[in-house]
C-alpha cells in the first residue's frame, strides 16, 4: 500500500476553498441564514421525476454550494457519471463495470459490456421472470403434490436479502394477500427454523438468490431447507417443483439439485447491493406483480436520466452526494439518521445502511493510497414518529453532530382520519426543531425555572434535508432507491474511492470458515488463533458438549 502525508484531494486548491469557507461558516446559525434570506425555503429546493428535496435546513450559503461544485468539477464528477452509464469499467479495483442501470433501461436502449449489447439479455430475464410469476398467481405452478404455491420464502444474505425485503414492505399495499413472503438470511438456525415452523411443505417455494451459489450463510439455509422439504414430501422430485434459484453460476445450482431450467440469471457487472432490480426482485415481482414491477423500473430509470442528463445544481443526487460530503468532512458529520414517515419504509434504512457503508466505508483511494479525510458515515433510522420517543433525544441534544434525511408523502395509502395530516405534522416540525432549536431564555421567557430551563434548551443548527413525494407508489420507490444508489456513487467519485467493491467483509468471512473447521474436529486440536480467540474457541466446544 502506499502512503503520503497528504492526499491528492485535500490538496486540491477546491478543497482547501471549501475548508477556508467551513471555518466562517462555523459559528453561523440556521436561525440566522434564515433571517437573512426570507426566501432562502423557496429557493433552496428542487424537484424532479415526482419528488421535491427541501435542503434549506443544511448549513450552507449559496457560496457553499458554488464551492462544492467546483470540487465535483475538479474531481471530473460529470464525466465519471457517463463513464458508468456508458458501461466503463468504473470499478476500477475488480475491474469490472457496474451497470445497475442496465437493469431498468428500456428495451430499446444499447449498453455494451465486452462488445456484447446486454439490454436483449436484461429483458429475457425480466420476461422470464414475469412468465414464471403468472404461473405462480394462476395456480399452474404445483409443487409435488399438485398444490398450487401459497409460501415464498427468500433465502438470501446482504442484497440478496436487504433489497427485496425492503421492496416487499415498502410495496405491501400491492401485493397479492393470497401469497405469504418470508425472508430468511441469518445463519442462525432460529431464523429459519421460525419461518418454517407453520408453513406447509407442499404449498412452499423456496428462491435461492446467491450469484455465486457458494455464499455461506445462503446454502446453510438452502441445504436446511432442501432437507425440510424432501423429509416432509419424501422425493427428490420435490426440489424441481420447490426451489428455484437466481444466481450467475448454473453448474453450482444443478450441484445444489435445482433444474438450471428454474435459475433466473443475473450478471458479474451487477454488485450485489444494486441487484433488487435483477432477478435478485423475483420475489419482488411475484408480489406485486410483473406490471408494478415494471413500474419500479421505470422509476429507478427516469431517476437514472435524470442524474445522467441535468447539470448538477440542479441534480438531486448531485446535490445529495455533495451535501454528504460538505457535512462529513467540513462540517464534522459522523452520523446521518435516514427517517421515513412512512410505515411502508420500515426497512428502507436498513437497505442504506448496506448501500452507503459498504459502497463508501473505505479507508484508501482507488490509487491505493491511505485517505487521510473521512469517507462513509454511519447511516441509521426508524420509521417516523417510532424513532422520536427512542433516540431523537440524542440528535436534539446530544454532543454528536447528526444529519437527518425525513422521507414523507403527501398522501397516505390508508387513510384513517386525520392520522396521516398529524403523521406530516411532526416531520416537519423535527426539522424546523433541529434547525432553529429553543434557547434558555426563550424558555425562561414562557415559564420555565432558572434550573430548568438549561435541561429544556435545544441548540438547533442540525443539519437535515427533506424528501417530499405525491404517494409510495412502485415508480416512487424507484426514484427514491436510485436517487440514494447515485448520491452513493457522487460521493464515492469525490473522495476517490472505489464504491463497488467490498473487500472488508473478506477477511472475518474467510476467518470463520477455518474456525468452523476446528469447531467441528471431534478431538481438541492445536489453535493457532490469539489467547482470546483460542480461549473463546474451547469455551463454546465444552459448552457445545453439554445437552441440556
Amino acid at each position: 500500500m502506499k502512503h503520503s502525508t497528504f492526499s491528492a484531494l485535500t490538496q486540491r486548491p477546491e478543497w482547501q476553498a471549501l475548508l477556508t469557507h467551513a471555518r466562517s461558516m462555523s459559528p453561523r446559525h440556521l436561525r440566522e441564514l434564515f433571517a437573512a434570506d426570507p426566501t432562502r425555503g423557496e429557493r433552496l429546493c428542487v424537484e424532479a421525476v415526482g419528488l421535491y428535496l427541501d435542503y434549506a435546513k443544511q448549513r450552507i450559503d449559496d457560496e457553499t454550494l458554488r464551492l462544492l461544485l467546483e470540487l465535483a468539477r475538479a474531481c471530473q464528477l460529470p464525466e465519471s457519471i457517463e463513464a458508468m452509464f456508458r458501461g466503463d469499467r468504473v470499478n476500477r479495483v475488480e475491474n469490472r463495470p457496474a451497470l445497475h442501470v442496465a437493469l431498468r433501461a428500456p428495451a430499446g436502449a444499447h449498453i455494451t459490456v465486452d462488445g456484447r449489447d446486454v439490454i436483449p439479455d436484461v429483458h429475457a430475464v425480466l420476461d422470464r421472470m414475469a412468465r414464471f410469476t403468472e404461473q405462480v398467481h394462476s395456480g399452474a405452478w404445483t409443487g409435488l403434490t399438485g398444490k398450487p404455491m401459497r409460501n415464498i420464502v427468500n433465502i438470501g444474505i446482504g442484497g440478496s436479502d436487504l433489497g427485496p425485503v425492503m421492496a416487499y414492505e415498502a410495496l405491501r399495499h400491492y401485493s397479492h394477500r393470497d401469497l405469504r413472503f418470508f425472508f430468511v438470511s441469518n445463519i442462525d438456525p432460529t431464523d429459519l427454523s421460525e419461518t418454517l415452523r407453520e408453513l406447509d411443505p407442499a404449498e412452499t417455494l423456496f428462491i435461492v438468490c446467491s450469484k455465486t451459489f457458494t455464499t455461506q450463510e445462503t446454502l446453510a439455509n438452502a441445504h436446511a431447507a432442501r432437507a425440510w422439504c424432501l423429509q416432509a414430501l419424501g422425493d427428490e422430485a420435490a426440489v424441481a417443483r420447490h426451489f428455484v434459484a437466481v444466481s450467475s453460476h448454473p453448474e453450482e445450482v444443478a450441484r445444489f439439485g435445482i433444474d438450471p431450467a428454474h435459475m433466473f440469471i443475473f450478471w458479474d457487472w451487477v454488485g450485489g447491493r444494486y441487484s433488487m432490480d435483477s432477478a435478485i426482485g423475483l420475489s419482488t415481482m411475484l408480489a406485486i406483480g410483473a406490471e408494478h414491477f415494471r413500474a419500479l423500473l421505470a422509476g429507478l430509470h427516469a431517476m437514472d436520466e435524470h442524474f445522467r442528463h441535468t447539470p448538477l445544481e440542479r441534480n438531486l443526487p448531485a446535490l445529495m452526494g455533495l451535501l454528504a460530503v460538505w457535512n462529513a468532512n467540513f462540517l464534522g458529520v459522523s452520523a446521518v439518521a435516514v427517517l421515513p414517515y412512512e410505515q411502508y419504509l420500515k426497512r428502507f434504512p436498513a437497505y442504506l445502511q448496506q448501500l452507503t457503508m459498504e459502497s463508501n466505508g473505505k479507508h484508501v483511494t482507488l490509487g491505493g493510497e491511505r485517505v487521510d479525510y473521512d469517507t462513509a458515515p454511519i447511516y441509521w433510522g426508524e420509521p417516523g414518529t417510532n424513532g422520536q420517543h427512542s433516540f431523537y433525544q440524542l440528535i436534539h441534544q446530544g454532543t454528536r453532530l447528526i444529519a437527518c434525511d425525513f422521507i414523507g408523502f403527501c398522501q397516505s395509502l390508508n387513510p384513517l382520519g386525520t392520522q396521516h395530516d398529524l403523521l406530516i405534522a411532526n416531520l416537519i416540525a423535527q426539522g424546523e426543531a433541529l434547525a432553529f432549536g429553543k434557547r434558555e431564555e426563550e424558555w425562561r421567557a414562557q415559564g420555565a425555572s432558572q434550573a430548568l430551563a438549561p435541561h429544556r434548551a435545544c441548540e438547533g443548527n442540525r443539519p437535515s434535508s427533506t424528501l417530499l413525494a405525491e404517494r409510495l407508489d412502485p415508480f416512487t420507490l424507484g426514484t427514491l432507491v436510485a436517487l440514494y444508489e447515485h448520491s452513493v456513487f457522487v460521493q464515492g467519485m469525490i473522495w476517490q474511492i472505489d464504491p463497488f467493491d467490498q473487500w472488508g467483509v473478506e477477511l472475518g468471512k474467510a476467518l470463520a470458515k477455518r474456525i468452523a473447521t476446528e469447531i467441528a474436529q471431534p478431538e481438541p486440536s492445536e489453535l493457532s488463533h490469539d489467547s482470546s480467540s483460542n480461549r473463546l474457541i474451547r469455551r463454546y466446544r465444552q459448552y457445545k458438549a453439554i445437552r441440556p
